[in-house]
């Protein structure tokens, strides 16, 4: 397993993978910066580089994250919300069959290891508060924002 740490406007985003793919990426409040960027790694870099400098809306690189079988179904539903779109929890649980698994939904989207690859900042509650995020409420104000077209005021 590689990991690579880059900065972003968010603070320092780590980056881990392998051959099989990115397994994980998270953004710490401090941390020391690589200077070189594993072979393995180097896309993953560049699109999330380009994602940061408004020029990207997905990603293509392989991903190899780890959980279980609900949780990847989660992770796949949340990857299929489109860039400066938001949806809520209960419309997750929707999508993903059953309206029941709300907070199994949630704690799913909690536990996405792909921060920003897979799209956990645009789930939102019911009533359109922000809710929770493990990254800070205002990182997700942020993303959501940078998301929203320049023509188009946020919600946030």
């Amino acid at each position: 397993m590689q990991t690579v740490f880059i900065n972003s406007p968010l603070g320092i985003t780590k980056i881990s993978g392998d051959e099989k793919g990115v397994g994980l990426i998270s953004v710490l409040s401090e941390g020391e910066l690589s200077t070189t960027i594993p072979n393995q790694l180097q896309e993953a870099v560049i699109q999330l580089q380009e994602y940061f400098e408004g020029k990207r809306q997905d990603f293509t690189f392989k991903l190899n994250p780890k959980g279980t079988d609900f949780q990847q179904k989660v992770w796949q539903e949340l990857r299929n919300i489109p860039f400066g779109k938001t949806i809520s929890y209960l419309d997750l649980s929707k999508k993903l069959g059953d309206v029941k698994a709300i907070r199994a939904a949630a704690s799913a989207n909690g536990k996405n290891p792909l921060w920003i690859v897979v799209p956990c900042h645009r789930v939102i509650g019911s009533d359109g508060s922000l809710t929770g995020y493990a990254g800070g409420l205002w990182r997700k104000k942020w993303l959501l924002e940078h998301e929203t077209p320049s023509n188009q005021q946020s919600l946030f």
